[in-house]
């Protein structure tokens, strides 16, 4: 029985590493194992590899949890400035792109590098390829058994990420450790995720595959985001896309406003007035990509006659259809894309300040395991961070 260490940390990604540094930085023993061969799989692909380690405005309302008050303690005793410190420490150069995001200048391996060095610094081992056999608890904490060696320690931090990217390694050993212990687990399904369409929808936007546009999509519960959408050969992807993926239920239908920036009655009524002779086509194929034009006219039944032609009726069908274009997703593309796993741990049997269980002294849980999931933007890696802060805290 090994009894080196104080605090064994499951999971070597975003939470875990933060959550390991901090409670060695207390003079607490830590050990973070993980089954990967490399530390921080996850945080290296992200961003295309740059890393959207954060955003400039981060708020409770950014997060989805079926408590909406338990981000509220961490997020706020762990900020996005906070880990702008961090990054400041290290001097790693990143920029902001649209809605406050931020990204590394060079590559997402400098976050894994800041976080592998932190560690370092606070004496913190980190043990790669190493599988969890078993977590019994005991009367001084608990036991933590491995094919070669069994750790006796105080306090168990499970950080082991939800289901998104089985291709990184992604399992559900961290809803099992609850389970186990008699934690609810709320029902999971893949979030930040490419919608897939019906295969008559599939059929008349094929060639359409590799268009971007800028869209307002708005879900049933009229939840609604504004960026691009990317049509792909399964269906319809891009920022916005991923976004409102977290929102829609099966079944429903999502309304898109194809020009956002547009007052499209009024513009359509000025150009009828300016080129009565323009074709519909050509005067939708100003705004729109044109084979997006001969796809929506096709499919929507709408004529292609010279404005000064269109009846009142076939005109509002027009308005409404660039307006308020409904299609219906068959599903999402599952959590092989998926950037994170919507539900998790049930935050109502954590405390929103250490993280630990309320029913098990000791055990503890961070990151995307919980039932917390951020919009796409760096709010998922800010709640990594903020929620390994806290538990780091305590453990």
């Amino acid at each position: 029985m090994n009894k080196d260490f104080d605090v064994i940390v499951i999971g070597a990604g975003a939470a875990g590493l933060m959550c390991a540094a901090q409670a060695g930085y207390r003079g607490r023993k830590v050990l973070v194992l993980d089954h990967a061969k490399q530390a921080g799989k996850k945080i290296l692909i992200s961003g295309g590899g740059r890393c959207n380690f954060t955003n400039m405005d981060v708020e409770p309302n950014n997060y989805l949890c079926s408590n909406p008050h338990f981000v509220k303690s961490a997020l706020s005793r762990y900020t996005q400035w906070d880990f702008l410190g961090l990054i400041a420490k290290y001097n790693v150069a990143y920029h902001e792109r649209d809605f406050g995001q931020l990204f590394c200048d060079d590559s997402a391996k400098e976050i894994v590098r800041i976080l592998m060095s932190e560690c370092q610094d606070a004496n913190a081992t980190v043990r790669l390829r190493t599988d969890i056999k078993s977590v019994e608890k005991v009367d001084s904490g608990f036991v933590v058994e491995t094919p070669s060696v069994k750790y006796q320690v105080e306090s168990v931090v499970v950080a082991t990420g939800g289901l998104s990217m089985p291709k990184l390694g992604a399992t559900p050993f961290g809803y099992q450790v609850a389970e186990q212990f008699g934690l609810p687990v709320l029902p999971t399904k893949a979030g930040l995720v490419p919608v897939t369409l019906h295969q008559s929808d599939k059929d008349a936007l094929s060639e359409l595959s590799g268009v971007s546009l800028p869209v307002r999509i708005e879900s049933k519960d009229q939840t609604s985001f504004a960026a691009d959408m990317l049509f792909t050969h399964r269906g319809l992807s891009g920022p916005v896309v991923l976004q409102i993926s977290n929102y829609w239920l099966p079944g429903e239908a999502l309304s898109i406003d194809l020009l956002p920036s547009m007052d499209v009655e009024q513009s359509l009524t000025e150009q009828k007035q300016k080129s009565p002779n323009q074709s519909l086509k050509n005067t939708l194929a100003q705004w729109l990509p044109k084979r997006f034009v001969e796809v929506l006219l096709a499919e929507q039944k709408l004529a292609d006659k010279p404005l000064k032609q269109l009846q009142h009726k076939e005109f509002d069908a027009v308005v409404q259809t660039l307006s308020a274009w409904q299609i219906k997703p068959n599903g999402t593309e599952g959590y092989r894309t998926a950037e994170v796993t919507l539900g998790g741990v049930d935050t109502n049997a954590i405390s929103s300040k250490s993280m630990m269980c309320k029913t098990v002294q000791g055990l503890y849980f961070v990151g995307e395991v919980v039932d917390v999931s951020g919009w796409l933007g760096g709010y998922n890696f800010q709640w990594a961070w903020a929620s390994g802060w806290a538990a780091g805290q305590e453990c």
